[in-house]
């Protein structure tokens, strides 16, 4: 077993009940336990449960994730490609559970790298409504922006800002906000060992004070009646219910609200008994905080959309002509605004937001690229696409030889039926573009997707 810091084991003995203590240190001893979550924008949680050819048990406090064991590898899989589902942490998957989102909020999820909690987010909206990712890692934003694009999201943007940047240009603005806060850890020291020497050199008070300015920037930018979930992956009182009662404080108008605790959630301390702390002797899963707070006041309308009606009239006839052959787009029907931006073409879900001067790295979903008048679509318009949207389509079962060669980047065999650009799917869920004439297919899967 790993050696915890003397200071950290007396804080440990203090917020447990007594005589728990060996129960807690005897956690470190059992293997880590691996999850996976559906993403429910393409793939039905019981559906997957049934086709998969993992060993699964269900994760209790998510209906879309399972438990794999450690001899399976999900990410050599296929459907991994396909942004079937996002391999994560069990207890991870705790705070998006909480933040109650609907289809139609305007979401922020203020530190979202590396996205297993934006993604679901995401899904939850069912491409109603937008969610803005931010972290303000430049570098950590990139891999963010990744993640949510191969879960097929169109209506999102990525950012790289600080709080308070974001806080002066986007006055209550968001419905709901997550914030999971940059901490020291300690509920991943048995996931992650070296964390315990980051922890000897920035411990809780130094995260204590960056915690204390983001849950007051998120405040500020949450709009009236909205809800707010904090969390973090430390059992650091100071880092926990302390952030939350400077919270309070500081802003009267917020209030914590209690959520659901399923079995093995302990409570809270004062003065946020409602919140939940995830014990890794009472849970199969590692240390987590999690606390729902509410903005008084009344829900607002949605930010108000733009349409561009002059997209249409000077786009080239190439893109016009491959757009109007997509079949009811399932993420246009929420509306939002076709642009032209340099050569790349974007649909673009909540202008009104994303005019705003930030450090964006992504403004909605990508489309493809303008190129002396001829139209290439894109990797990500592929990932957000349905089977049934496009008009020329090869499906493939993932035990076809063609799969893997398709992720290789090789050109592949194809049906004499199939002309031009192709969405090739494996099980019904998109991989990527192909060009198919005479019974092959041009592989068209972007470099930085392909398998090495």
């Amino acid at each position: 077993m790993i050696e915890l810091p003397a200071a950290f084991l007396e804080e440990i003995k203090r917020l447990l009940p007594k005589g728990e203590i060996d129960a807690y240190l005897s956690s470190y001893e059992s293997a880590v336990k691996s999850g996976l979550r559906v993403n429910t924008l393409k793939l039905d949680p019981s559906q997957f449960a049934r086709e998969a050819p993992f060993s699964l048990a269900p994760v209790p406090w998510a209906s879309n994730a399972f438990y794999y064991e450690e001899k399976d590898d999900p990410t050599h899989h296929p459907w991994y490609a396909a942004g079937a589902y996002y391999v994560q942490e069990p207890s991870a998957m705790i705070p998006a559970q909480l933040l109650p989102v609907e289809p139609g909020d305007v979401v922020l999820d203020l530190c979202a790298a590396p996205g297993g909690k934006a993604t679901e987010l995401a899904a939850r909206l069912k491409g109603q409504g937008f969610l803005l990712a931010n972290d303000v890692s430049n570098s950590r934003a990139k891999a963010l922006l990744r993640n949510l694009e191969r879960f097929g999201v169109p209506n999102m943007a990525v950012c790289s800002e600080d709080s308070g940047k974001l806080a002066s240009l986007l006055p209550e603005t968001f419905t709901k906000i997550l914030v999971d806060a940059p901490c020291s850890g300690e509920g991943m020291f048995h996931k992650e060992p070296r964390m315990v020497q980051d922890w000897l050199k920035q411990g809780p008070e130094h995260y204590a004070a960056i915690q204390r300015q983001i849950v007051l920037d998120a405040a500020d930018m949450l709009a009236p009646g909205g809800m707010m979930l904090y969390s973090t992956c430390t059992f650091s009182q100071l880092e926990d219910e302390g952030t939350v009662a400077w919270l309070l404080e500081q802003r009267p108008e917020m209030s914590v609200v209690p959520v659901r605790r399923h079995q093995g959630f302990a409570a809270g301390l004062a003065p946020c008994q409602e919140a939940v702390r995830i014990w890794p002797h009472y849970v199969k899963g590692e240390g987590h905080f999690a606390c729902l707070l509410q903005k008084k006041g009344n829900k607002p309308a949605l930010l108000a959309r733009k349409d561009n009606p002059a997209f249409w009239e000077g786009a080239p006839e190439e893109l016009q002509l491959f757009l109007r052959g997509l079949r009811n787009l399932w993420f246009a029907q929420a509306g939002g605004s076709w642009r032209v931006i340099r050569d790349d073409v974007y649909f673009v879900p909540l202008v009104s937001l994303v005019e705003k001067k930030l450090r964006f790295l992504r403004t909605g979903l990508l489309v493809g690229t303008v190129k002396r008048g001829r139209f290439e679509p894109s990797q990500v318009l592929a990932m957000a696409l349905r089977p049934q949207e496009a008009p020329c389509v090869l499906n493939m079962e993932n035990n076809d030889d063609r799969v893997e060669r398709y992720l290789r980047g090789e050109t592949i065999s194809a049906d004499e039926s199939l002309k031009g650009w192709t969405l090739v799917c494996v099980d019904g869920l998109p991989l990527g573009w192909g060009k198919a004439a005479d019974g092959s297919l041009k592989n068209k899967l972007d470099a930085g997707w392909r398998r090495l």
